[in-house]
């Protein structure tokens, strides 16, 4: 069953020789202290949770800076030209993720405030169904609604499975929607978004992408996966300043309440008959982005976009998939290394990796990596807790340990895992120096 991108295998480390960043980001050649002395460059490899900005997107921002100002029904110079520029770089997104004609892109906070809005868009009666493996920002916005939690499946078929029988239960004629994600937080493995949308459809049931951790490594088309929404965040895709997208079908934006009441969602405010005030709202995205929008956060996303196209992510998967088989050749190496995976070794994957070390819990583990190597990388349950939980308990008690830094979790394992994630901007030294780093950590 194909996903969004197989690639080769990961085991596979690909040619000899040092491989380079594909993008240059900000941050490079940045030194950092060690606990016992002296200074490194510092190997950045939490991209995960917010990626470097790329120095082409920094570039984009620093010209347009001069020229700043707040956009929409002003009518001076700089007002026209930064409006000009923001709804150019709306359509710049949108031709960036493959939308459809009729398709809204509506600026966010983050992919966490996209599926906030989306939640407050359903229709009465919605049925939500969403994995319990999901990251917390796709898990917890369908509160208001009754929401069928799916159980972690243990391979791509059995999520499509797991899918279809369970919209299948569903009642007929009340609106559905699925929530999945594209690629793992905490794994790092591509999730079979095609297919998914596929039968969700054939259900009745629309479909909201999660592309945070995919849109970063992968192309994502909307039209040809087959969704109705896509969500995700600029600070993940080499682009700073605290912007989210969401886009897709218009018609259940368009009939909803605005997601945040205020200036720029309104077409009319006037006195009601009764007291008090009568609107009404505006439609398309405006209805959704009351206040003064994030114009330099939106510059940084559109230019974010047009590096990534401009590269390819063709190349950026061959240098992912370069480095991660370094990485997991190298901790598979070690013995007390456990890689968390739900759908199994072979799976294809982007280049976000978390394992366990026997006799270690996770936080004190990356802070040896930080203290002692120069090493940034992420521990904890990176707030897809039912998800890590259930990984971590399945390494508890594996492969030795029990040393004086092991936490415990229920099972006596291990309460934090350790994240390893990278991308455009990353060397192979970095990666090859958190190898280094874990082997002797381990010992």
């Amino acid at each position: 069953m194909t996903t969004v991108f197989s690639g080769r295998s990961s085991l596979c480390p690909g040619p000899p020789g040092p491989v380079g960043p594909v993008l240059p980001v900000l941050g490079e050649g940045v030194r950092v202290p060690l606990a016992a002395g002296g200074e490194v460059e510092y190997a950045a490899l939490d991209y995960a949770a917010s990626a470097p900005a790329l120095r082409s997107v920094w570039a984009d921002v620093a010209e347009f800076a001069p020229l700043y100002a707040s956009v929409h029904r002003g009518a001076g110079h700089l007002s026209q030209r930064a409006t000009d520029l923001f709804e150019r770089g709306r359509a710049e997104v949108a031709a960036f993720l493959g939308c459809r004609a009729a398709d809204r892109v509506v600026f966010t906070r983050s992919t966490t405030d996209s599926l906030n809005l989306l939640a407050t868009a359903l229709p009465a009666g919605t049925r939500v169904f969403v994995f319990e493996t999901e990251h917390h920002a796709a898990l917890l916005p369908w509160r208001r609604h009754q929401v069928t939690f799916l159980a972690a499946p243990r391979s791509p078929g059995a999520a499509v499975r797991t899918a279809g029988e369970a919209l299948a239960s569903a009642p007929a004629g009340v609106p559905k929607l699925l929530c999945v994600t594209g690629a793992s937080n905490v794994t790092g493995e591509l999730w079979p978004v095609r297919e998914l949308a596929a039968v969700a459809h054939r259900h009745g049931a629309r479909v909201v992408l999660d592309a945070a951790q995919l849109v970063p490594h992968r192309p994502v088309d909307i039209a040809a996966l087959g969704v109705d929404w896509v969500a995700f965040s600029g600070h993940k895709l080499y682009a700073p300043f605290g912007t989210g997208v969401l886009a897709g079908r218009a018609d259940w934006l368009d009939e909803a309440e605005p997601y945040l009441a205020g200036g720029g969602a309104t077409r009319v405010v006037a006195r009601g008959t009764a007291g008090g005030v009568e609107v009404e709202w505006a439609r398309g995205a405006a209805r959704h982005e009351a206040g003064s929008p994030n114009v330099i956060g939106v510059r940084a996303v559109a230019s974010a976009c047009g590096a990534l196209a401009g590269a390819g992510y063709e190349a950026l998967a061959e240098h992912e998939e370069r480095l991660l088989g370094v990485l997991r050749e190298g901790l598979a190496a070690v013995p007390a290394v456990r890689e968390l995976s739900l759908f199994g070794p072979d799976a294809p994957r982007v280049a976000v990796l978390s394992f366990t070390v026997a006799g270690w819990d996770g936080a004190a583990f990356a802070r040896a990596l930080s203290e002692r190597y120069g090493i940034g990388v992420r521990a904890g349950l990176f707030c897809a807790q039912p998800l890590a939980r259930l990984l971590l308990g399945e390494t508890a008690g594996v492969g030795g340990g029990g040393g004086g830094n092991a936490g415990a979790e229920g099972c006596g394992g291990p309460s934090q895992a350790v994240r390893v994630s990278f991308g455009a901007g990353t060397p192979e030294e970095h990666v090859r120096r958190l190898v280094r780093a874990v082997r002797e950590l381990a010992g």
